[in-house]
């Protein structure tokens, strides 16, 4: 049997996959000078960076390209729970643009990078005791969590699609459903 080639489309425009890259260097960054007092303000200018990378996607998400439109791949709870029941049946939906559940990781990143950000700002500036260290952390550890869940995902559906996510976050091209 003949196996069909399907074809690639444009999916992530490249400020979508510069976006992801730069928010992956400096949270990597961040978290690498976390403990470090001479690093201080580098790693407080890695996460003046994310705030600002947030607030770009932020913006983007609303008047981007399709696939990047929050519209175009946020659903609702009833939409996630399909695809993650698609996935553990081994026949996963495929979305050409984020799945339902990657769309859950993206919300949560985002909101615990802000949060993330408010907190050590709120550390570094003073206006908050050493308990904001405590929550600072937590954060930070939280959304380590989120991004293990997310690259778990991300090689889960590679590997159930028969295609790689990662090589499509770099070209922008994906196959299409």
């Amino acid at each position: 049997m003949q196996r069909i080639k399907q074809r690639e489309v444009a999916v992530w425009d490249w400020k979508v996959r510069l976006f992801h890259w730069l928010m992956v260097g400096c949270f990597a960054g961040a978290w690498l000078t976390a403990e470090q007092e001479h690093w201080r303000l580098l790693h407080v200018a890695l996460g003046y960076g994310m705030a600002a990378l947030v607030a770009f996607r932020l913006v983007w998400g609303v008047c981007g390209s399709r696939h990047a439109r929050f519209s175009s791949f946020v659903r609702g709870p009833r939409a996630v729970l399909a695809y993650l029941r698609s996935l553990l049946s081994g026949k996963p939906q495929h979305y050409t643009g984020h799945n339902p559940a990657g769309a859950v990781a993206i919300v949560l990143m985002l909101a615990t990078t802000l949060a993330t950000v408010a907190s050590g700002w709120l550390l570094y500036t003073g206006r908050a005791g050493e308990w904001m260290e405590e929550v600072h952390e937590s954060i930070a550890g939280l959304m380590l969590a989120i991004v293990a869940v997310h690259v778990a995902g991300v090689l889960a559906a590679s590997w159930l699609h028969r295609e790689n996510l990662v090589k499509a976050m770099f070209t922008g091209r994906k196959r299409d459903s």
